[in-house]
């Protein structure tokens, strides 16, 4: 069978690709083995949200006292949460079944094997197609650590289907997934353990944004330790057993569960990637700025190159890639990573837009910097949420605004005014003149452009 265009994956990557493709007259075929829905419906992004509402409000109603409010006790029903969160997936994933199905693409609900670099095998099916995209994602990555895999533990796909309590959790890891996760389950009644190598959680950015974040879960009563050596793992009483180095001290911490979320790694297996001489470097997909691999004609976007782990960005990657395909002897659209985005949903949250103080001195690129905190915003006491600042970076002559980041209450609706205003390419005196209503937690993005607008001398 013979189509313009095979994708291999129908998630949010995928399906932009196939869906930008259509709309360009391409013949597109979508190869998924299901169930359909991709990481972001199924196992990722909306499950986690929908979840960790039920968390925040509990959080709440524990503050309520602040407030000058006595609730009653509160009591977790975690297989009430799993199953709103249960309702609201098949709602999402019946949704994009309808969108595969609704004529537009040839849809082969079955598993794809490349034969050669033009065809692949879909269960009894040859197809060939002049390119090829593939989004396959990704799936949490195995950890060698002596002892773990005996031990026993879940992924954070599992961790959204437990239906008890854990009394006590050991978390590893100190990125999105672990953090989000960690907070759920010690909110809603878990004595949380969270064990990070890194000397701080988030350790993509800077430490600055992720040391609010860190008190915040100590003072909920977490035990955070940064800065560490995982030993060795083991079972004893019951109990599982993480042994590590922490400050040039031996310790150990007991659990009744270990959540691993260090990670993941590319979904690859049986694609058979080297029948299609396709390139694969540190277990990932390599692509260029076009999301071309080592075959011009064959992409990878998403989670499967490895390149940025967020749905926003695999769309666009997926559009990228499909734009090339329709156009393969014309002028290339390329990723445009300078408003490269993110947030974790932790709380205080954390979201930031472009460059970061440890990329620019890694880069080498002036610039400056300044910071306001939340403790010392009226709105924010107001609402009684005082942890975290935003921090602005420029460029030092023109005031150009290089990135933005905000660990505090709304990050990531907050985070979105910055990525308007570089989008158009603004500066911190721009930002000083829009007009921000009072009181708002948006004015507090004023208060650092100001600074900087003074330090720039206009």
């Amino acid at each position: 069978m013979r189509h313009d265009v095979v994708v291999i994956g129908g998630g949010s990557a995928g399906y932009a690709a196939a869906n930008r493709l259509h709309a360009g007259g391409a013949e597109v075929a979508v190869v998924d083995p299901g169930p359909l829905g991709g990481l972001c419906i199924l196992r990722g992004c909306m499950p986690t949200k929908a979840i960790l509402r039920s968390a925040e409000i509990a959080a709440l109603i524990r503050q309520a006292p602040e407030f000058g409010l006595q609730p009653g006790a509160l009591q977790v029903d975690l297989g009430a949460i799993l199953d709103r969160k249960d309702r609201l997936v098949h709602e999402f994933a019946a949704y994009r079944r309808e969108q595969l199905r609704d004529g537009r693409f040839v849809l082969y609900e079955a598993r794809a094997r490349f034969v050669s670099p033009r065809q692949i095998q879909a269960a009894e099916q040859i197809l060939t197609a002049d390119s090829f995209i593939i989004a396959t994602g990704s799936v949490p990555g195995h950890v060698p650590v002596p002892g773990l895999d005996a031990a026993g533990y879940i992924t954070s796909d599992e961790a959204l289907e437990l239906r008890r309590l854990p009394a006590t959790l050991i978390v590893l890891g100190g990125g999105p997934v672990a953090l989000e996760l960690a907070q759920f389950y010690q909110r809603l009644g878990s004595q949380v353990t969270l064990i990070q190598r890194s000397h701080h959680v988030l350790s993509q950015g800077d430490e600055d944004i992720a040391r609010p974040l860190e008190q915040r879960l100590r003072e909920e009563g977490m035990q955070v330790y940064t800065g560490t050596q995982l030993r060795e793992f083991s079972v004893a009483d019951g109990l599982k057993v993480a042994g590590f180095h922490h400050e040039g001290t031996y310790r150990q911490v007991t659990g009744h569960q270990i959540l691993q979320a260090m990670g993941r790694r590319s979904c690859i297996d049986g694609l058979a990637l080297e029948a299609a001489g396709v390139e694969v470097e540190e277990g990932r997909i390599r692509v260029n700025s076009e999301m071309r691999t080592s075959q011009p004609h064959i992409y990878a976007v998403g989670d499967v190159n490895g390149v940025h782990e967020t749905v926003h960005l695999a769309i666009q990657q997926g559009e990228v890639a499909a734009h090339n395909a329709l156009h393969p002897g014309g002028p290339a659209h390329r990723l445009d990573e300078r408003l490269t985005a993110e947030v974790v949903f932790t709380d205080p949250q954390v979201a930031g837009v472009g460059l970061c103080e440890m990329q620019c001195q890694d880069l080498d690129i002036p610039y400056l910097t300044a910071s306001y905190p939340f403790a010392d915003h009226g709105k924010a006491l107001c609402l009684g949420v005082p942890h975290g600042h935003v921090k602005l970076l420029c460029q030092p002559r023109t005031g150009d605004l290089l990135g933005a980041h905000i660990v505090g209450a709304e990050a990531g609706e907050l985070i979105h005014e910055m990525i308007t205003v570089m989008h158009f390419h603004g500066t911190v005196h721009d930002l000083c003149r829009i007009p921000h209503y009072h009181p708002t937690l948006s004015e507090i993005l004023t208060y650092p452009a100001e600074e900087l607008q003074e330090r720039l001398g206009r």
